[in-house]
Order: structure tokens, then C-alpha cells, then sequence
């Protein structure tokens, strides 16, 4: 039954407000050491900015051993460590002090972008229908230059604000190759809460770094990862950690793939980078490594694939390559708004999880030129529909419960973290967001309480500023 409790399993178990939304651009916003300013809720009283605390309200979550929990009146406790002591049925014939009433909001978990690309925030929606190549040329390569510490400070709180006020609680990011804006993007995540996994990019191949010698690229790339993570892998109490970052194999020598996924395995990091995204980006690949079998088979020489390597996009992958990371572990972010913006193609979704892979969404930004994660679950879910229309494949396209499943555990599970987010359960880390249906309701419409209808509404009719708290470890984050 949807009414209450655990609800059936999901086809694909990837186990692993603060104020109404400004504009981009007038993000602002500061708390007090209690509590975020009114919400205006329905009771009038502020959403509890630090923990420990009670929230009542309705809360739909997919569950790390399979299926989805709803209930449409739930009490969930924060503990003072900011984890989730308990998540149960409301009971009116109990005494519960101290509930912050937020009905009829819902809380789901914290959403995870899996690919974002921090410097490239303001070219979001520039380039729509370019290829992948040219686009990096004309929109990319100049923003990322100039992402020097000064333009991170000053850019990257926005960029944190905004994140947060769409409900994004975990990102995993590129920033640009210099170590100083590498920097200020953790000194900034540090700050407002968020949880934040960043990777200085390398590139030695091909760069916009004019000023290193090309001999030079390599070694300098490699040294200041390795200082970078030193400096900020475990930071917070664990909540930002360090990713080594190779851009892709158009941008990398064989040596410098080879010693980063090095680097990677010695320091126990994430390793990201790009995969089969474009078509004319997949033939350059196949110029430049004439030995390899295929795209994947030059991260595989390189010793890149495994249970810590998260490569974004892998629209084309063939059959092999497919079969490949299902075996290694390895992650896949989709972007499926950024792959139709640069008309790179459409993942075949449903048969990749089908197969087993560990998948996890990402905006791609400024691929993509929306940073919520709700907007990928969206398109993704257009995106599926349309190509099984096309191709007539039989498989059906996952529902909303399914896209949330990958929003939130899926990401979870990408980034090693299954066991402490992903979802709301008793023991994880207090990382979840509050929505408020109303803004989603059609003029003559009503509320529903069935939860995929629920959350359907908040993917198909996402409004600004219906994501009204954003909590990271139990901390309300600034938007």
C-alpha cells in the first residue's frame, strides 16, 4: 500500500527553505547560530538550523536494501552529531516537545550532482547545439583561465548558494588547473557547508595553461594534486574530499593517465574524468591512442577504472566497454540534459542499469544549463521515453521513484558513501532536503499522497524556490 510504510522495490536498487530562491545573481542570506530565518511555514516557526532537533512532515526516501519508504506524517529526529536517530509514523497519542510542524512539505534525501563544472557556472545556457569540442573552445577554455583565486572567491558562494537553494547537498566537481582557485573552491565549500568532493584539472596534452612549459604540465599537475589532497582530502570531518582529475584522454598523455590513476590508488581518492560523450570526441580519442581497443580500453591501460573511478557521460559505449565497468566497479555519471544541449546523443539508461552499473547523476554544468538535480531527473526521464519511442526498445523507462533512486543512492553509492547518505534511515549522516508541493500544483489541482504522483509533481512541475531547507549533517546550508 502507498498510504503509509515501506512501499514495493524499486526495479534498480543502487545501493551503494531557508527563503524562497532568488534570482542567480542576488543569492544571499545569512543565519544565526540557532535558527534560519522564517519560513514561513505553516506553523510560523523558522526551520532549526543546527542540530539536534525534530521535523514533522511528509517524507519519501528510497531505502539502501531496496525499495521506497513514504509517509505521508512522519517524525524524523536529527541527533546533536547530525545524524538520523529516528524515522517513524507520527503518532498523535504521543508527547513529542520540540517538533517543528513543516507540513505538508516533504523531505527527501540531500540530491547528489555527481558532474559539475565549477568555473563554467556562468556559461550555463551558452552554445545550445554546438558540438562538444568546438563548445570547450568557444564557451569553456576561456572562463576556466581565468578562474584564478580571486574570481573563485568571489564567484564560488554564489555557486554554493545556488546549489543548495535547488536542493543539491553533495557535489562531485572540476575546477579549473590552478591550484590557488582549487583552493578557494574548498575554503568556500569548508565555509557553507556543503559536501564537496573537487579535483584540480589536468590536462598536458592539449591545456590553456600558456603559462607552463608543455614539458612541464605533467609533473606540475601531479605535484599539486598531490598537495591539494594532502590539504583538503578528509577536511571537515570528512565531508570534502580531494578527486584526481585528468579532463579526458583528448586533453592527456597516456603518461599523465597512467601516473594520476596512480596517484588516485595511493592516496585511497576518487578518479574522474570523461568518456564517450561525442561522437567526433570519440574519433579523436581513436587518432590519438591507435592501440587501444576502444575509448574505455585507454583509461583500462592507464589503470583508471575501479570502485573509486567515476567517468561522466558514457552515452556510447559499445557492448565490451559496457561490460567493462560493470566488472571493475567502475561509475558512470549520466548528464542527460548537457548530452541533448550538445547534442552528444541519449544514453540507453534503462539497459546500463539493467546490466549493473553503479550510476549517479550530474548537471554537467555548463553542458547542462540547469544546475538542479530535479531538472536532470526531468529530462533524463524525457530523454529515456524518447529514445525507447525511437528505437523501440521494450524496456520501460524508469518512473520518478527510480529517478530518485539514482539522484540520491546512486550518487551515494558512486562516491563510496552509500553507508552514510543516499537516503534517510536511521544511522546516516542528517543530509536531506524539505520541499514544499504547493508551487508544483496545477491552478485546479490537488495535493496526492501517492508518492509517485508526489513526486512526480516535484520533477515535471519543479518550481523556483519549492526546495525551502537544504541540511548537510543536520546544518541548515545558507542559499
Amino acid at each position: 500500500m502507498f498510504g503509509t510504510g515501506v512501499v514495493a522495490a524499486a526495479p534498480h536498487d543502487m545501493a551503494h527553505s531557508s527563503r524562497p530562491r532568488r534570482p542567480t545573481g542576488a543569492l544571499s542570506g545569512t543565519h544565526d547560530m540557532a535558527m534560519a530565518p522564517s519560513l514561513d511555514v505553516p506553523t510560523g516557526t523558522p526551520l532549526p538550523h543546527v542540530a539536534p532537533y525534530s521535523l514533522r512532515a511528509r517524507l519519501l526516501t528510497p531505502l539502501a536494501d531496496g525499495g521506497t519508504r513514504y509517509e505521508p506524517d512522519a517524525l524524523l529526529e536529527v541527533a546533536e552529531d547530525g545524524t538520523i536517530a529516528r524515522v517513524e509514523r507520527w503518532d498523535d497519542t504521543l508527547s513529542r516537545p520540540a517538533v517543528v510542524d513543516i507540513r505538508p512539505m516533504v523531505l527527501l534525501p540531500g540530491l547528489v550532482d555527481l558532474h559539475i563544472h565549477l568555473p563554467q557556472v556562468p556559461a550555463a545556457g551558452l552554445g545550445a547545439g554546438m558540438d562538444l569540442l568546438a563548445w570547450l573552445e568557444r564557451h569553456v577554455f576561456p572562463r576556466e583561465r581565468a578562474f584564478r583565486a580571486p574570481v573563485a572567491e568571489a564567484q564560488m558562494p554564489l555557486v554554493l548558494r545556488a546549489l543548495a537553494a535547488v536542493g543539491t547537498t553533495s557535489i562531485l566537481a572540476y575546477a579549473a588547473t590552478w591550484a590557488d582557485s582549487t583552493d578557494a573552491a574548498f575554503r568556500a565549500a569548508e565555509a557553507h557547508g556543503i559536501r564537496a568532493t573537487i579535483g584540480a584539472v589536468l590536462m598536458d596534452r592539449t591545456s590553456y595553461d600558456d603559462t607552463t612549459p608543455v614539458t612541464e604540465r605533467l609533473d606540475r599537475g601531479l605535484r599539486d594534486s598531490a598537495e591539494l589532497a594532502d590539504r583538503w582530502d578528509g577536511a571537515a570531518d570528512g565531508r570534502l574530499r580531494y578527486a584526481v582529475t585528468p579532463r579526458f584522454a583528448v586533453s592527456c598523455t597516456a603518461d599523465l593517465l597512467r601516473e594520476s590513476a596512480a596517484l588516485a590508488r595511493e592516496r585511497g581518492v576518487i578518479w574522474q574524468t570523461h568518456v564517450s560523450e561525442d561522437a567526433r570526441e570519440i574519433e579523436t580519442v581513436a587518432a590519438l591512442f591507435p592501440g587501444a581497443r576502444d575509448y574505455l580500453d585507454v583509461y583500462e591501460r592507464a589503470g583508471g577504472l575501479g570502485p573509486r573511478s567515476v567517468l561522466a557521460h558514457a552515452i556510447h559505449l559499445t557492448q565490451r566497454e559496457l561490460a567493462q565497468v560493470v566488472d571493475t566497479g567502475t561509475a558512470i555519471a549520466h548528464c542527460p540534459a548537457s548530452n541533448l544541449f550538445l547534442r552528444s546523443g541519449v544514453m540507453p539508461l534503462r539497459r546500463y542499469l539493467d546490466a549493473g552499473v553503479v550510476m549517479g547523476l550530474g548537471s554537467d554544468v555548463a553542458g547542462g544549463p540547469e544546475l538542479s538535480v530535479f531538472a536532470q531527473m526531468r529530462v533524463g526521464a524525457y530523454a529515456a521515453s524518447a529514445r525507447s519511442a525511437l528505437t523501440g526498445d521494450a524496456r520501460p523507462p524508469l518512473d520518478p521513484l527510480g529517478m530518485l533512486r539514482v539522484a540520491t543512492l546512486g550518487g551515494a553509492r558512486a562516491l563510496g558513501m552509500a553507508h552514510t547518505i543516499g537516503s534517510l534511515e536511521p544511522g546516516k549522516e542528517a543530509d536531506l532536503i524539505a520541499v514544499d508541493p504547493r508551487p508544483t500544483l496545477p491552478p485546479v489541482g490537488e495535493d496526492t499522497d501517492d508518492p509517485a504522483e508526489l513526486l512526480g509533481r516535484l520533477v515535471f512541475r519543479e518550481r523556483a524556490g519549492m526546495v525551502r531547507g537544504a541540511w548537510v549533517r543536520g546544518r541548515l546550508l545558507p542559499v
